[in-house]
């Protein structure tokens, strides 16, 4: 649910304090994220608008138009057309040492998050094998439906996907599981959205998850490690081949 009244901008605003002059635009990224992060809003607030956020920070539009655009790549903010930019769900302490500009560049970074990633992704399958309520199962089922009916729409494909992967790392039970996962799918973002080129890939993409729904709504742990893995492991080697044709 997304809250949006003049109180919660204006208690925003004025949290924020101004940026030092001559501070770059991942300063004013940094300060966001630092005030996102604190607690003092709620999931689902409306920011203030690009100006009212500039005039705050005293930088110009342009840097807190950039500095926003950044977390929104990264899943901290999500822009809704004609309504405004809103604070997601998912955020947690651990987001400002884990989403270090650093970490979104250069091959080999990009490589062991991919391998990061495939693990943690075992590991939540396996927790929420025991863990997952009938409600999360429900919600996979209609995932599944969608990505049967968008082969050929890789777009909302991918966000069936993604959506299936979040209830998976939800049902597992264990928050900062949940959060760390959040956190390299978000900065594995692009590579994501380009691992699936054609509808051969999405159709295969769809049997291998179809088997862990199978095994999930079985109950049945070694099945789902066992089907996860291999998830992964097909996953993984689309996500780098598409990373390393654009190299």
């Amino acid at each position: 649910m997304s809250i949006n009244s003049a109180a919660s901008t204006a208690k925003i605003s004025a949290a924020l304090g101004s940026v030092g002059q001559g501070s770059v635009v991942s300063e004013v990224a940094e300060r966001l994220l630092a005030y996102f992060t604190s607690g003092d809003i709620a999931v689902g607030t409306r920011l203030p608008a690009e100006r009212q956020l500039a005039a705050s920070l005293g930088v110009g539009r342009s840097a807190v138009r950039e500095a926003l655009a950044a977390l929104e790549i990264l899943g901290i903010v999500i822009v809704r057309p004609g309504s405004g930019t809103y604070l997601r769900d998912g955020i947690s302490e651990l987001l400002p040492r884990t989403l270090s500009w650093g970490m979104m560049l250069g091959a080999p970074r990009t490589r062991e998050l991919v391998e990061l990633r495939s693990g943690l992704e075992v590991q939540a399958a396996q927790l929420a094998a025991g863990r997952i309520t009938d409600e999360a199962l429900d919600r996979m089922r209609d995932n599944l439906a969608t990505m049967a009916e968008t082969l050929n729409d890789l777009a909302a494909f991918v966000e069936a996907d993604a959506a299936f992967h979040r209830e998976i790392a939800e049902g597992s039970g264990n928050q900062v599981l949940q959060e760390l996962l959040q956190s390299i799918r978000s900065l594995l973002r692009i590579w994501v959205d380009r691992a699936l080129t054609d509808e051969g890939h999405a159709a295969a993409a769809l049997k291998e998850h179809t088997e862990i729904f199978s095994a999930l709504e079985a109950r049945d742990a070694e099945a789902v490690t066992r089907t996860m893995r291999s998830h992964m492991m097909t996953a993984s080697r689309r996500l780098l081949a598409g990373f390393d044709a654009s190299q």
